[in-house]
C-alpha cells in the first residue's frame, strides 16, 4: 500500500502531451537535414541560446510542479484516507519554505517582523518593539550583531556551491566540444573561452554561472532566512514566486495549443479557397475583434465559476477546482487570440496559391485538401512557429493583467497576477511592503525577456527575408585582419 495517491489534473495531462509532442518533434527534426538547418542557425545565436538556457530553467520548475499527488494520512480505523491538499514534486523540494510560516509581514532576510507590536516582558511590563521571527534568523542570539556575518557566511558558501555545480556544466560543454571537433580537452576549453565554437558555449556557460551562483546563494540563505520576505499571512514570497512559474508556462503553452487549430484551418481556408468561405471567415474574426477581449473573458470565466460553485461534488479538492478554471481560461484566451495569426496565414495563402507549382497541381486535378496539406501548409509553418514563440510572452503578461482585475486564475492558485493583485494594497500602507510586487516583477520579466530573446533568434532563423548567422568573435577578428586597410579606413 503506497503512502501517496497520484493525482493527474486536467492541465497535467495537456502538459504531458505537450512534452511528448516536443520530444517527438525533436526526433523528427534530427532526421531531416532541411529542418535541422534553420534550428542550427538558432543554436548559433548567442542571445537565443542565452534565452533558451533561462527558459529551460523555468521549464524544469514547471515540470516539477506538474506531478501532483495526495499524501496518506493516519486514521483511527483501518480505512485508507488521503489528505485533501494536493502537493507536487516542487512542493516536496520546497518543503522547508512551504512549512516555515511566520505571523505576518517580514522583510527579505529579516530576523524580526516588519511592524512593531506590543511585547510582554518577563516582569509583566510591555514594550513596543519588533518581535523575533519564528523561523527567519532563529539561530541568531543577537540579530543586530550577528546578522551581517551570518548572511555573508551563508552567501559565500552558496557561491562556492554554485561554482562547483557550474564546473560540472563546464566539463559537459568541454566534452561535447571534444567529441564534435575531435580536439583535446585543453583545445576544446580554449575554443569555448575564446568563443570560437559554432554553438556559443561561452555565452551559455556564463549564463549558467550566473544562474548557479544565484541559486546557490538563494538555497544557502533560504535554509536560515526568508530570502524574499513573507506576505500578510506569513507565507514565504520565494515559494509563491516559484509556484507561480507553472501557471505562467501553462497559460503561454496550452493557450497556443487551443489557438493553432483555429488560426491554421481558418487562415489557410480563407486564403486558398476564397469566395464565400473567405467572406464568412473574415466576418467571424472581424466580429470577434470588435468585442472587447476582457469583457468576453470575464463573462466566460464567471460562467465557469458559477458552474463550479453549483457542482461541488464534481471537484473533490480545491486544486481540481482551481485547475479547471485555469484550463477554461486557456481555452477562452485561445479562442479570442487566433485572429492575428489567421490574418497572416490568409495573406500568405493568397500569395502561395498564385505560384506556378500550385497552379500546375490544380491543372492536373489534384484535390484542394491535398494541395493544402502538401504545398500550402509546409510553406506557412515558419510563420506559425514565429508567431507561436512570440505570442508566448504576450500570454504570460495577459494572465498577470487578467488576474490583477480579478478575472484570471483562481485566487487560491499561485500566479504572478495574483501576487501583483495582493500587493496592490500592500503598496499603499506605511511603511510600504514592496517585496511581493518586486519578486513577481523580477520573475515575470526574466521569463518574458528570455522568451523574447529566443523568439528573436527563431524569427531570424526561419524568416525567409532574414538570413543571418552569429559569427564567433575570433572569426570576426580574423575577417577584419584579412580585410584591406583601405576598406577599413573607408
Amino acid at each position: 500500500m503506497t503512502d501517496f495517491q497520484l493525482v493527474v489534473l486536467s492541465t497535467d495531462w495537456l502538459v504531458y502531451v505537450l512534452v511528448a509532442v516536443i520530444v517527438a518533434t525533436i526526433i523528427y527534426i534530427r532526421r531531416k537535414p532541411q529542418l535541422r538547418a534553420p534550428w542550427g542557425r538558432v543554436a548559433e545565436s548567442r542571445s537565443g541560446m542565452v534565452g533558451l538556457t533561462v527558459l529551460l530553467s523555468f521549464v524544469l520548475v514547471g515540470l516539477l510542479d506538474s506531478v501532483h499527488f495526495r499524501q496518506r494520512v493516519q486514521t483511527g480505523d483501518a480505512k485508507v484516507a488521503y489528505a485533501v491538499d494536493v502537493l507536487s514534486l516542487l512542493d516536496v523540494a520546497l518543503e522547508p519554505l512551504r512549512k516555515k510560516r511566520e505571523k505576518t509581514y517580514s522583510a527579505p532576510l529579516a530576523a524580526v517582523l516588519f511592524a512593531r507590536e506590543t511585547i510582554e516582558l518577563p516582569d509583566g511590563g510591555q514594550v513596543r518593539d519588533f518581535p523575533r521571527l519564528k523561523f527567519g534568523g532563529a539561530a541568531l542570539k543577537d540579530p543586530q550583531r550577528e546578522w551581517a556575518a551570518d548572511v555573508a557566511q551563508s552567501a559565500v558558501l552558496g557561491i562556492a556551491g554554485g561554482i562547483a555545480v557550474w564546473l560540472l556544466f563546464a566539463l559537459a560543454a568541454t566534452f561535447i566540444t571534444m567529441r564534435r571537433d575531435g580536439a583535446t580537452a585543453k583545445t576544446a576549453w580554449l575554443n569555448i573561452w575564446r568563443a570560437e565554437t559554432r554553438v556559443p558555449w561561452r555565452a551559455i556557460l556564463l549564463t549558467l554561472l550566473a544562474f548557479c551562483v544565484i541559486a546557490g546563494v538563494t538555497i544557502a540563505l533560504a535554509a536560515k532566512y526568508h530570502v524574499l520576505g513573507t506576505d500578510k499571512v506569513g507565507q514565504d514570497v520565494l515559494y509563491q514566486s516559484l509556484k507561480s512559474i507553472r501557471t505562467g508556462l501553462v497559460i503561454g503553452t496550452l493557450t497556443t495549443l487551443v489557438m493553432l487549430p483555429f488560426a491554421i484551418a481558418f487562415g489557410i481556408a480563407a486564403g486558398y479557397l476564397g469566395g464565400w468561405i473567405d467572406d464568412v471567415i473574415q466576418y467571424v474574426y472581424t466580429t470577434l475583434n470588435s468585442i472587447p477581449g476582457v469583457l468576453l473573458i470575464a463573462a466566460a470565466v464567471l460562467m465557469m465559476q458559477v458552474y463550479i460553485d453549483g457542482h461541488p461534488e464534481l471537484f473533490p479538492t480545491a486544486a481540481q477546482r482551481a485547475d479547471l478554471r485555469l484550463l477554461f481560461l486557456c481555452i477562452i484566451l485561445g479562442i479570442t487570440s487566433w485572429t492575428g495569426l489567421c490574418r497572416l496565414l490568409r495573406g500568405e495563402a493568397l500569395k502561395l496559391k498564385e505560384l506556378e507549382y500550385i497552379q500546375a497541381a490544380q491543372a492536373f486535378g489534384v484535390r484542394s485538401h491535398r494541395i493544402i496539406t502538401r504545398h500550402i501548409l509546409p510553406n506557412v509553418m515558419h510563420i506559425v512557429l514565429i508567431s507561436v514563440v512570440m505570442e508566448f510572452s504576450g500570454l504570460v503578461l495577459a494572465e498577470a493583467v487578467l488576474s490583477y482585475v480579478g478575472v484570471g486564475v483562481d485566487p487560491s492558485m499561485n500566479s504572478f497576477g495574483t501576487m501583483i493583485n495582493n500587493a496592490r494594497l500592500e503598496m499603499a500602507r506605511e511603511p510600504m511592503v514592496w517585496w511581493s510586487l518586486a519578486a513577481a516583477f523580477v520573475f515575470m520579466v526574466t521569463l518574458v525577456l528570455a522568451a523574447n530573446l529566443f523568439a528573436d533568434a527563431v524569427r531570424d532563423a526561419f524568416d525567409p527575408r532574414v538570413r543571418t548567422r552569429a559569427i564567433p568573435l575570433a572569426e570576426l577578428a580574423k575577417l577584419r585582419a584579412q580585410s584591406p586597410s583601405g576598406t577599413e579606413q573607408a
